[in-house]
């Protein structure tokens, strides 16, 4: 499995969790689970912040 890094601004890591936290409780809505939306919720939040100049 490769593994991929990506570099995102604060705004965007705060985008991406507020989508997932729509997809999450659309989920819950409909009666689906939701543990591979949540693994994915917790990658992010939990990522280690790294500063990169950007040139």
């Amino acid at each position: 499995m490769k593994k991929y890094h990506i570099y995102l601004t604060y705004d965007e890591r705060q985008e991406i969790v507020y989508a997932l936290m729509d997809k999450r409780h659309d989920l819950i809505r409909t009666g689906h689970y939701t543990d591979a939306v949540d693994e994915i919720i917790d990658k992010v939040v939990n990522a280690k912040i790294k500063r990169v100049k950007v040139l």
